[in-house]
């Protein structure tokens, strides 16, 4: 598989995948958002998108869908399927770096896209053609696939000359990420609760029936008392 980022580096990785059967535009709306960003922060928000149900911002493709106050009233989706499958690929990515020795922690996602690869040509099946009153294959009853491939590089910032804007995107996510790496280790940790032992529980015995006498009477005695009631 050949990768569409032409810069040359000495720790560049990269991973891809290809004819995955999702929507092209989703995905590359998924991978504009982990672009220029640390690996860390890159898994953490797939993990939000794909497990959580985050939004995604959807800066193209954007016609009729509604806005959302995560994203500050911008416009997006909740891309779980797509986010799920871009996951896989930045794990890989990951996975290849540590194998080659890169410290991956230090590294950001300097490549990711999507794009569509090929169009699955499906047909309505013979008996679906004939109840419909319909003949051959008209272009209006087709349901076809469109698969996609997704692409996703690894570099270190010191390895890849990168513009103004990119480089504020990555300063920007960057601190984000330190931030809420502080924040989290500066959280109070919950003690853990001790559980208490199980107290088991007695075992259940049958309970003795009474003896039907005279001095004490119990439904069979009522029962034989109304009987005797209603014959006087």
């Amino acid at each position: 598989m050949r990768y569409s980022f032409n810069a040359k580096g000495e720790r560049l990785v990269f991973a891809g995948a290809k004819d995955l059967n999702a929507s092209h535009k989703d995905l590359a709306a998924v991978c504009d958002s982990i672009r220029y960003r640390p690996a860390e922060g890159a898994m953490a928000l797939l993990d939000g998108v794909a497990d959580a149900g985050m939004p995604i911002e959807f800066k193209r493709n954007n016609k009729g869908m509604g806005s959302r106050h995560e994203l500050h009233g911008r416009k997006g989706r909740y891309p779980k399927k797509c986010a799920a499958m871009v996951r896989k690929v930045l794990a890989n990515a990951m996975a290849v770096a540590r194998s080659k020795g890169y410290d991956d922690t230090s590294m950001f996602v300097v490549h990711a896209s999507a794009n569509k690869t090929q169009i699955v040509r499906r047909s309505p099946s013979k008996g679906m053609l004939y109840h419909s009153d319909s003949y051959g294959y008209p272009s209006t009853r087709h349901s076809d696939i469109e698969l996609s491939k997704v692409e996703i590089g690894l570099a270190v910032p010191e390895d890849v000359k990168l513009g103004k804007q990119a480089m504020l995107l990555l300063k920007k996510s960057s601190a984000m990420a330190e931030k809420l790496h502080a924040q989290a280790k500066a959280a109070p940790q919950k003690p853990k609760q001790k559980l208490k032992p199980a107290v088991p529980k007695p075992a259940k015995t049958d309970k003795p029936v009474p003896a039907n006498d005279g001095s004490k009477v119990g439904r069979s005695g009522n029962e034989s008392e109304h009987q005797v009631k209603s014959d006087r």
